[in-house]
């Protein structure tokens, strides 16, 4: 019989549809690349020597005489970097002025290399990155929220092959970034807990969706997960924000999100998915109701008329098997 999980820091009915699932290992379909394989492509702005094909860059790190990451305002920016802050009300009508940052992280000078294919040192310089740009971007009085995300694939969403995510600092605090900071924050005033610690230590004692764990951080697949594989990734100290993260946090996140990317790309075969890093904006920090965290969606399904009409998920693949499945799957 089909199970109705509630996901309680979502707030979302999921209904796990055991009749229908499928085994983890259905869901690994070849990934075909749009192109022909290349280190180098002769029309991608995102190539080493094709640097003046993007605005001028904010951040560079560099690696063996040449630059490993590249932070470049985004070339079609969805918000107005130069533009002031205005809110305007008419009636029922709300406008603010659509101002903020849209910067993109190109990830590695290498064309055809995926997140999942860098070594640890270079994905640690592609999260240096992230946390670099994220600080500076939330210094900005005009940007009350900062998201940063990564589309891998055109499931995903992405236009261009060339491995990148994307920071985008707006005005406003999302409304669903809204709505877990009030559930959080009513979860805090009724129990007196974090909904993340209080979820994160649910899943460490009954272990069967835990997919990996290190010093500092675990990867699990929630127990009303939206979608097959969808993974979530916490620190298992308590921080509200990613600015909170130490050096020696950061290096630890490096080492398990490779295992976790790699694990989806040899057991999923390379699948397209959506990473983001959910976060509390730079304010938090100290905050006792909220925790970060990072979420990863493989896009091995596709959401269909039901999800859209009344807002639930159907997931066909059983949470227990899809991690069991990636904590066997090698790495190497």
């Amino acid at each position: 019989m089909p199970e109705i999980r509630y996901n309680i820091i979502t707030r979302e009915w999921v209904i796990i549809s055991t009749e229908r699932a499928k085994r983890p290992e259905d869901f690994a379909k070849p990934n075909p690349r749009r192109g022909t394989p290349a280190t180098y492509e002769p029309g991608c702005p995102f190539c080493p020597g094709n640097e003046s094909q993007t605005p001028p860059e904010t951040l560079r790190i560099s690696a063996k005489g040449s630059w490993q990451v590249r932070v470049v305002p985004n070339k079609f920016s969805a918000l107005d970097a130069e533009g002031e802050l205005r809110r305007h009300n008419t009636a029922l009508k709300r406008e603010i002025s659509g101002v903020g940052i849209h910067e993109v992280i190109v990830e590695t000078p290498t064309h055809d290399r995926t997140l999942a294919q860098l070594s640890e040192q270079e994905l640690g310089n592609v999260l240096s990155a992230y946390r670099q740009r994220y600080e500076a971007v939330a210094l900005d009085s005009r940007v009350s929220h900062v998201t940063l995300f990564k589309n891998h694939g055109e499931r995903a969403g992405t236009s261009l092959e060339h491995s990148h995510s994307q920071l985008v600092g707006t005005p406003i605090i999302p409304p669903q970034v809204r709505d877990r900071m009030e559930t959080a924050l009513r979860f805090y005033d009724e129990r007196g807990d974090c909904i993340f610690c209080a979820e994160l230590a649910d899943e460490l004692m009954d272990e069967v969706r835990v997919v990996e764990q290190s010093d500092h951080f675990c990867a699990f697949i929630p127990y009303a997960a939206l979608t097959p594989f969808h993974l979530w990734i916490f620190p298992l100290r308590h921080t509200a924000t990613f600015l909170e993260a130490t050096d020696a946090e950061l290096a630890d996140l490096t080492g398990l999100l490779r295992r976790v990317l790699r694990k989806l790309y040899f057991g999923l075969q390379n699948p397209d998915y959506n990473l983001s890093l959910r976060t509390f904006p730079r304010e938090a920090r100290g905050m006792k109701y909220y925790h970060w965290y990072l979420s990863l969606i493989p896009r091995v399904t596709r959401v269909a008329g039901f999800e859209l009409g009344s807002g639930m998920f159907i997931n066909v693949a059983l949470p227990e098997a899809s991690a069991a499945f990636l904590r066997r799957t090698r790495t190497e």
